[in-house]
């Protein structure tokens, strides 16, 4: 049995330059629909042609190619960190939350790829 109970979700994350122009680009490309700019998260997000996937665009001034971080739902996340660290698994940081929209929490695989937790906090409990 797993140690984490995850959602029907994931958003995949890339680092990009400019969140607008790329977001742009995969709606004119591929036919994402934008759902939102969280500008002052530096953060957009767009629905893929996928159900329950999402595209993730995180701005930095310079991206690295190939810089990927799956983000996972979970509808609890101090409980689903507490349990894989419990298990060992290595996490970045504290776990950030953006009030009123997300908590995240970066963590490790054993190859040492980042992976993300995230906890909706749009939706109501």
């Amino acid at each position: 049995m797993a140690l984490v109970s995850l959602e029907n979700t994931i958003t995949l994350a890339l680092s990009v330059r400019d969140r607008h122009v790329s977001a742009d680009w995969y709606s004119s490309m591929l036919g994402f629909e934008l759902i939102h700019h969280m500008d002052e998260a530096g953060w957009s997000e767009m629905q893929t042609k996928t159900e329950g996937v999402t595209l993730g665009l995180g701005e930095q001034s310079d991206p690295s190619p190939g810089n990927f971080v799956p983000v996972f739902g979970v509808s609890d996340i101090e409980t689903a960190r507490g349990a894989l660290e419990t298990a060992g698994v290595k996490f970045d940081g504290e776990t950030e939350t953006i009030e009123g929209m997300v908590s995240t929490a970066t963590f490790y695989d054993p190859d040492n790829n980042a992976l993300m937790l995230a906890q909706d906090l749009t939706v109501s409990a």
